[in-house]
C-alpha cells in the first residue's frame, strides 16, 4: 500500500466526479461559450458574495493576477514571511509585476493588523509604495494555521484607512472554514480579491478562481491571457470543482481529524525532535538533529511512505481524501518500525 503524504494535491478523481466530468456540457472558454464553466463561477461567487468569479489552472497564477491588478512596477505588497506568494511562486511578483514583498514575522503565517500597520510606507517619492496587502489561509509554511476571523477584520480596517486592497490566498479557505465554521460570506465582506483552489484538499483534479469585482474581473481576464491561462472545453475540469463544491467540503473534517492522530503518533516516536500541533491537515515535525532529512525521507520512501522536506530538520505530511483510517493506521505501524 503506497501512502502519499507529500500534499493534498496528489488526490485523484472519485468515480462519481469523473461520471460529473463525462456528462459536463462544454464550450470553447476563450470565446466565454462553457456554460459549466460559467455556472462554477457563478456558484462559487455568489458562495462569497463577491460579483464575478474566473476559473483559473493554478493558485499561482490567481494570486499573481491578484498582484498584477492591484499594484504599479516598484510597489510593494506587504505579507506575512512565511507567504507562499514569496516562498513557491518562484519570485512571480517580482517576475510579473514588478514589485517587491515587505516581510511581516508573523504567528505560523498569521500577521496582525498592528503589524500591518507598522509596515505601511509614508508617501515619499525614495521609497516603494505600500499598495497591497495578502494573506494566506491556512498558511502552508505555517502548518495550515488559520487566521481568526475578528483579527482579519480590524486588518481590514487598517486597510481602509491606508485605501489599500486586501486580498487572500485562500488556497485551503475551506479547511479554515470547516474549523471555525465561518461563513464564505464573512470572508467575502473583507476580502478585494480573493484565491480559491479547487485541486488541494476539495480533490478536484485541476483548477483555481479568482473572485472580486466586476471592474477586476474584467481586468483579470487580460492578464490570465497574457499568461497563458485561456482555456478550452474547461468545463470538464469546472464539472469537477462542481462536484468538490457540492459534496467534499465536509470530508475536510476528517482529514484534519486523522492529522491530528498522527501529530499523536509521531510525538511519541524516538527519532522526532518536535512536532507543531496541527491546525488543519498540515502536519510538520523536526527530526533529531543527528538525522539527515533527506536520508530520512529515503527511509519514508523504503517503508512506502512518502513526504516532503520543509527546510533543516523539518519533514511535511499532508492528509486527504484518498488517505484513509485504514492508511493512517498503516502509516502509524510502519512509522514505529523505523529503527534510527
Amino acid at each position: 500500500m503506497k501512502i502519499d503524504l507529500r500534499s493534498d494535491t496528489v488526490t485523484r478523481p472519485t468515480p462519481e466526479m469523473l461520471e460529473a466530468m463525462w456528462a459536463a456540457q462544454v464550450g470553447d472558454d476563450l470565446f466565454d461559450e462553457d456554460p459549466t464553466v460559467h455556472a462554477l463561477e457563478e456558484k462559487i461567487a455568489q458562495m462569497f458574495g463577491k460579483e464575478e468569479a474566473m476559473f483559473c489552472p493554478s493558485g499561482t497564477m490567481t494570486n499573481q493576477i491578484a498582484i498584477k491588478l492591484h499594484t504599479q512596477m516598484g510597489d510593494e505588497v506587504i505579507c506575512d514571511e512565511l507567504s507562499h506568494i514569496y516562498h513557491y511562486e518562484t519570485g512571480g511578483m517580482a517576475f510579473n509585476s514588478g514589485v517587491q514583498a515587505s516581510l511581516i514575522k508573523g504567528d505560523h503565517g498569521r500577521i496582525t493588523a498592528a503589524q500591518v500597520e507598522e509596515k505601511i510606507r509614508p508617501d515619499a517619492f525614495y521609497m516603494p509604495k505600500s499598495t497591497l496587502v495578502s494573506l494566506e489561509n491556512t498558511c502552508n509554511k505555517g502548518g495550515g494555521a488559520y487566521y481568526d476571523l475578528e483579527e482579519i477584520r480590524k486588518i481590514r480596517s487598517v486597510c481602509k484607512q491606508h485605501e489599500l486592497p486586501l486580498h487572500l490566498d485562500g488556497a485551503r479557505l475551506f479547511n479554515a472554514l470547516v474549523e471555525t465554521g465561518e461563513s464564505p460570506l464573512a470572508y467575502g465582506e473583507q476580502f478585494d480579491t480573493i484565491s480559491i483552489c479547487l485541486s488541494k484538499g476539495l480533490g478536484a483534479p485541476v483548477g483555481s478562481v479568482l473572485l472580486g469585482t466586476k471592474e477586476h474581473m474584467a481586468k483579470a481576464l487580460r492578464i490570465r491571457k497574457v499568461l497563458g491561462g485561456a482555456m478550452r472545453q474547461s468545463g470538464y475540469l469546472a464539472a469537477a470543482a462542481i462536484y468538490a463544491l457540492d459534496h467534499h467540503i465536509a470530508k475536510l473534517k476528517e482529514d484534519h481529524k486523522r492529522t491530528r492522530i498522527l501529530a499523536e503518533a509521531l510525538a511519541a516516536l524516538p527519532f522526532v525532535d518536535r512536532v507543531i500541533a496541527p491546525s488543519t491537515n498540515i502536519l510538520i515535525f523536526d527530526i533529531r538533529q543527528d538525522l539527515d532529512a533527506m536520508a530520512f525521507l529515503n527511509v519514508l520512501a523504503e517503508k512506502d511512505i512518502y513526504a516532503v522536506p520543509f527546510g533543516g530538520q523539518s519533514i511535511r505530511f499532508v492528509t486527504h481524501y484518498d488517505f484513509t483510517d485504514q492508511h493512517l493506521e498503516e502509516t502509524i505501524s510502519r512509522l514505529k518500525k523505523i529503527d534510527l
